[in-house]
């Protein structure tokens, strides 16, 4: 999330509640939302999607107190077209970095706000009404990978090796971008790696100084491996658990595993996208298992028990009453999948009648005796045709 986004977006908006909403309130209103936005619930909605990534963001921000606390101290200074000094503040337009106000948080999310605005303000302002020119250290990208899980691996967990591709400190300069690792300051920008753009409202934004990139450094010999910008692309293979239960289409967040920040700034996230291949035998649905199994119908019509497999262990021994009809579903309790809290959801066993092709001679005359002996039977369907005269 960028300063930008911090002070423009409003978040209360987003959640649909007052700006004086208690933290219970904002909580029940987060959570209706979600429900209704999830993408699990809006598969294929690409609008749903954006909107549940909204509603997240305004949920990080107002479900934190801290957060909020500086969110509405940003809006209420910034909010409406500029920062005015008060009576003793040296007169004129300050110029400063919103980037300096928040602790270097463009790029991050709104975790990466430092302390609160009155812990700014107090080294802010140098003499004559301007910032001292400081560096800020720089967080690392993030990156967004794939994984494609076998059934049982995103059931079980699995830990799976990934190959990425990101930008990193050149090895050949050490990251400085000169090949004889000396460069020198940038003299547009002092070193900051960022130039004023006044905005009309009172005070200036920055933009990345246009001579050094941002960088803040200048290499009068330019590294021939990265061309004098201190970062190359590098490929690294890490081992990545997935945790137990994922779904396809889930997208995991790995803190600090994406590529590495500048002058000491922190790395970014990974992001994994899971794709789990389908299972010939057993499907899902939630924290569920599902299976189909055939019985023959004298097991359906008679009772018996009947033996069911499990994804990964025995299998089990289901008790089939008398007169099951076909497509009742039974529940074997602990044989699903993983939730969150450790626990097992249930194994759905779906009952299917299976006719036979082929009928030995005694066979026949044994079902041809029991339709003789069941002829003055009701007739199963005199239902079907008597909702179908009344509608």
């Amino acid at each position: 999330m960028s300063t930008k986004d911090f002070i423009e977006k409003d978040y209360y908006k987003v959640l649909g509640v007052p700006k004086d909403a208690t933290e219970a309130e904002i909580k029940k209103a987060y959570r209706k939302l979600a429900r209704e936005f999830h993408p699990d619930a809006n598969k294929g909605n690409a609008k749903a999607e954006e909107r549940f990534k909204e509603i997240s963001e305004a949920n990080d921000v107002l479900g934190d107190p801290k957060k909020r606390k500086e969110y509405d101290e940003a809006r209420a200074l910034f909010g409406n077209g500029g920062f005015r000094p008060g009576p003793g503040a040296g007169g004129g337009s300050f110029n400063f970095d919103l980037g300096d106000l928040f602790g270097g948080a463009q790029g991050g999310s709104a975790g990466g706000f430092g302390g609160g605005l009155g812990d700014v303000f107090g080294g802010l302002f140098n003499r004559g009404g301007t910032t001292g020119a400081r560096t800020q250290p720089r967080r690392g990208q993030d990156i967004d990978t794939e994984v494609t899980l076998s059934f049982t691996e995103a059931i079980e967990g699995a830990t799976v090796p990934l190959r990425m591709t990101s930008q990193s400190p050149c090895k050949a300069c050490s990251g400085t971008g000169d090949k004889n690792g000396t460069p020198r300051v940038c003299p547009t920008c002092v070193g900051t790696g960022q130039v004023a753009r006044g905005s009309g409202g009172g005070f200036s934004l920055t933009d990345p100084c246009p001579d050094c990139k941002g960088r803040g450094l200048i290499a009068e010999h330019p590294c021939p491996d990265c061309k004098g910008s201190g970062r190359a692309k590098s490929s690294r293979t890490m081992q990545v658990r997935i945790p137990a239960g994922v779904t396809d289409g889930q997208r995991i967040r790995l803190r600090g595993k994406g590529a590495p920040g500048e002058r000491g700034g922190p790395a970014g996230d990974l992001y994994v996208v899971v794709h789990v291949d389908a299972h010939p035998v057993f499907g899902r649905k939630d924290d569920n298992l599902t299976v189909t199994v055939p019985v023959t119908f004298t097991e359906a019509a008679l009772g018996g028990e009947i033996r069911v497999p499990t994804l990964g262990g025995p299998s089990l021994t289901l008790k089939l009453p008398p007169g099951t009809p076909n497509g009742r579903t039974m529940r074997a309790r602990g044989k699903g999948a993983v939730r969150k809290d450790g626990t097992r959801g249930d194994l759905l066993v779906t009952v299917e009648v299976s006719v036979p092709k082929d009928l030995s001679g005694k066979a026949r005359d044994a079902l041809e005796a029991y339709r003789e002996a069941t002829a003055g039977d009701e007739d199963p369907r005199a239902e079907l045709f008597e909702a179908a005269k009344g509608a």
